[in-house]
């Protein structure tokens, strides 16, 4: 790969000669538009090279210099902006993105990653567990915190807030967090085991920041971003705040986006670029729940996140949506003990309640840490047997 290219590579589909289509593409990213303007050093310089293009497949060649360093929006425009618009261009779907370590090298990626999540929690040789309080919204900071509790007491190691839930009148933020941390705090005195509050700030990037601060003045420890609806900025500028404390990151609009593979964004774009702006854990699909799902995009996600990239720190990839004990094994064969795994009605929706729904995890990861199946794990251990008889196994 050129040092001197970003690589953005696309699946295109036009009446025109495919060659021609690209050809148009890249035109539209850089220096061209739909007559010929003189200025052929421009053109040079700035101009996009097709790399190739055939069938489908489009990949296009863009100069370092088009993109500012650390500004992603600029760098979405680029990539994503009015290429999507072309009346020549039926279909168009950006793939991935290719960028050369002078373009990583502005970023500092995550300050605390896989490695310090697992050192803060103690959390090591297995996944994180994780869960959603539910009834997603209308409980109240003082409900909150007793689900939240029961959910620690019986073996999470995460609690996060839904991504619809901010700062709303009947669940302010404030007294959300402060009463959340008080109860896990007297159950991390009373047991020793510390549990994550992902409390969920997500806000206007002139906000984002002060609202922060004002969850880790009540206990925080740590914070959770919506990053397609916030902004990359958003996440860029709690990153740099320097909060020490891991950012949690939802992708929730991401169908909206990424669903239609002939057009649109994969979610390998998005996850390569919250890596470069310091999220901490990302939501990329599970291999078994309720969402759809493309179990190669989910794989391309986890690798991008979690392997070698320049000196960027790997992230948590994390599953989420529909999954329960039943589930677990189907997840866990595809991430292994580097991921979150995260159910919210599959804990709280136990027959025993929350707590016991949470043993029924832990239970369920015990079981595939141990090589046996969930079936005859559940043999030995009644939450978990009571899950499978709600929910079934895969």
């Amino acid at each position: 790969m050129s040092e001197n290219l970003v690589i953005a590579k696309y699946y295109a589909e036009s009446k025109l000669p495919i060659k021609e289509a690209a050809k148009r593409i890249g035109e539209e990213m850089s220096t061209g538009t739909w007559t010929d303007i003189r200025a052929d050093d421009v053109h040079a310089k700035l101009g996009a090279k097709v790399l190739r293009a055939e069938g489908n497949e489009v990949e296009i060649g863009l100069p370092l210099d088009l993109f500012e360093p650390e500004n992603i929006p600029q760098v979405l425009s680029v990539i994503a902006g009015n290429i999507f618009g072309l009346a020549s261009i039926e279909n168009l779907r950006l793939q991935d993105i290719e960028f050369p370590r002078a373009f990583v090298r502005h970023f500092r990626g995550p300050r605390i990653g896989m490695e310090e999540i697992r050192k803060i929690g103690k959390i090591y040789n297995r996944p994180v567990l994780g869960t959603i309080v539910k009834p997603k919204v209308g409980l109240s900071p003082e409900k909150t915190a007793e689900r939240a509790c029961l959910a620690a007491a019986g073996g999470v190691d995460l609690i996060k807030d839904d991504e619809t839930l901010s700062d709303q009148k009947f669940c302010p933020l404030k007294q959300r967090v402060s009463r959340v941390m008080k109860k896990l705090d007297k159950l991390e005195d009373e047991t020793g085991k510390m549990t994550f509050y992902a409390v969920n700030i997500t806000s206007g990037a002139d906000e984002i920041v002060d609202r922060a601060e004002l969850a880790l003045k009540n206990g925080a420890n740590m914070l959770m971003i919506d990053v397609l609806t916030a902004g990359f900025s958003a996440l860029q500028a709690l990153s740099s705040a320097n909060l020490k404390v891991p950012i949690h990151v939802h992708r929730t609009m991401h169908g909206a986006i990424t669903r239609n593979q002939r057009h649109g964004i994969s979610m390998l774009v998005f996850a390569k670029l919250v890596r470069l702006a310091g999220g901490s854990s990302l939501h990329i699909g599970s291999y078994h729940g309720k969402m759809d799902r493309n179990v190669d995009e989910i794989d391309a996600c986890r690798d991008a996140i979690r392997n070698q990239w320049f000196r960027l720190k790997p992230l948590f990839p994390v599953a989420s949506g529909g999954i329960h004990p039943g589930t677990v094994a189907a997840n866990l064969d595809g991430y292994g003990i580097d991921c979150f795994i995260q159910a919210g009605g599959g804990i709280h929706g136990h027959p025993k309640g929350t707590a016991a729904g949470a043993k029924a995890m832990r239970q369920a990861i015990d079981g595939w840490l141990k090589g046996a199946s969930v079936e005859e794990y559940a043999k030995q251990h009644e939450e978990l047997r009571l899950a499978l008889e709600q929910w079934g196994s895969d």
